[in-house]
């Protein structure tokens, strides 16, 4: 069983133009290969969603898909998070009601989050054992395990 980091706290040297451009990228190229339809809108929601590495919550991007124009509707910026979400395209912080990017969304995977209190940057790990012993234990007890998500609160490096 693999323990990885998948999307590590990014350090000032980072290539965030890049980063945007590698999940859009893979985001059209999964979805071309999984028959999905990555319209306009829902592209526009994911590049909102990677611009930064911090947690963004639904209302934050209908403000900024309604800047200089007409105002976008809740249920439209809703519809297509959920379309990236369920396309392992993001992944929802359910402690902070906000979304961000997954930078592996080719592999289906449980993710474990790293989330900073003093600046907001999150990072993702993979750890599947930790995967395996929760449903190890939820199976003892006759539980079934249909999604399993750990947000951890700390601080990253930078803030430390």
């Amino acid at each position: 069983m693999t323990r990885s980091i998948i999307q590590d706290f990014h350090t000032a040297d980072h290539d965030h133009a890049g980063c945007i451009d590698a999940a859009l990228t893979e985001a059209e190229a999964l979805c071309l290969e999984r028959g999905d339809r990555l319209t306009p809108l829902r592209k526009r929601v994911l590049q909102l969603v990677w611009d930064s590495h911090k947690p963004v919550k639904a209302y934050d991007l209908l403000d900024h898909l309604s800047a200089g124009r007409k105002r976008a509707a809740p249920p439209t910026v809703y519809r297509a998070l959920e379309f990236l979400h369920e396309a392992g395209l993001v992944h929802r912080i359910e402690s902070m009601n906000a979304f961000v990017g997954c930078a592996r969304p080719a592999r289906r995977h449980s993710a474990q989050f790293l989330i900073c209190t003093a600046c907001g940057t999150v990072a993702e790990l993979d750890d599947a054992r930790l995967g395996a012993d929760i449903n190890a234990c939820a199976k003892r007890l006759g539980f079934t395990v249909k999604e399993a998500k750990i947000e951890i609160a700390g601080l990253c490096p930078e803030c430390r």
